[in-house]
């Protein structure tokens, strides 16, 4: 199929762009929100540990009422429930510190990570846990201002961090990087094994778009900085939060240049090793390298190439 007749990545290859969450930003300037959250019943309270979410005795979020769990922990209202079984339901995360996580459940089995339950969550809870992951991690990396050196302190629901030096607002960051699934004149894949990982784990190039950069010509130059490959006609697929620690990964597909000669050659730094695929070589080595898992966009765009779903023998 050309490039540009490509269509979207299905929506439910992109497991941690669910949500059935309205965000509900206007209640997030009142003043005594969180004591009203609390005071309600019906509102649920999703607990964060070192980046890991409290499970019930079934593997999906444990949702706990509002008498379960100590105001004083940093809050952040992550909105209300549109699916038809909790419509209207509003939640909180609350960032716990490691006393009060032992003190709920000290068993490190009890909580969850995100990379691991993406595919296994409800579109609700899959929505509030990115959410809350994203949202948790970003003010742990802003408890001071980056223009004065203030301490900011948390505002409008968990939206905003203030400096209490001059009233300046801080707000959250989300790093945008492209992935690319990079096809040649033999319509194999390009995989590649970053320095990070042990040495048979595959997966697509990626890398951040750079300030006063298009989305385009990031793909274009990571490609090339990483493998020596140059490719052309970048096409987006799709996206996909990917809060570990703050990014948003933007799916694409690209084509070999057929006019230039370029020789694949791993950066060394960053890539350790590059290997085109076809279907019939990827299938057959499935014993001997893994792949994303299918919580991250890179599983997505290869099985998109792949034809369907791969086999789940060996993965991360």
């Amino acid at each position: 199929m050309p490039q540009e007749l490509l269509p979207p990545l299905p929506a439910s290859s992109l497991p941690l762009s669910r949500h059935e969450l309205d965000r509900d930003y206007l209640s997030r300037n009142e003043p005594e929100l969180f004591e009203r959250l609390w005071a309600d019943t019906a509102t649920r309270v999703l607990l964060l540990w070192k980046g890991n979410a409290l499970l019930d005795d079934d593997g999906a979020l444990a949702l706990l009422p509002t008498a379960s769990v100590p105001a004083e922990q940093l809050q952040l209202y992550l909105g209300r429930a549109i699916g038809e079984d909790s419509t209207g339901v509003a939640f909180v995360a609350a960032v716990l510190s490691d006393e009060i996580a032992e003190s709920i459940n000290p068993d490190p089995a009890a909580w969850g990570n995100l990379r691991m339950l993406g595919t296994k969550l409800s579109d609700l809870q899959a929505g509030l846990f990115t959410a809350a992951l994203a949202l948790a991690n970003w003010h742990a990396s802003h408890g001071f201002s980056p223009r004065t050196g203030a301490r900011t302190v948390p505002e409008l629901g968990g939206w905003v961090r203030r400096s209490v030096e001059d009233g300046g607002d801080v707000f959250p960051r989300t790093d945008p990087a492209i992935i690319v699934g990079i096809i040649d004149s033999k319509d194999r894949i390009l995989l590649g094994s970053n320095a990070l990982w042990e040495k048979n784990r595959f997966s697509l190039l990626a890398g951040f778009v750079e300030p006063g950069e298009s989305l385009e010509s990031a793909v274009i130059r990571e490609v090339f900085e990483e493998s020596g490959i140059r490719v052309i006609d970048p096409v987006y697929r799709g996206s996909q939060p990917w809060p570990f620690p703050a990014s948003l990964m933007l799916g694409f597909t690209a084509r070999v240049d057929p006019n230039v000669e370029s020789t694949l050659t791993p950066d060394g730094a960053e890539i350790l090793a590059l290997r085109w695929f076809s279907r019939e070589e990827l299938a057959a080595s499935l014993d001997e390298i893994s792949l994303p898992g299918r919580t991250s966009i890179a599983r997505a765009i290869i099985e998109d190439w792949y034809g369907g779903p791969i086999d789940d023998r060996i993965q991360w």
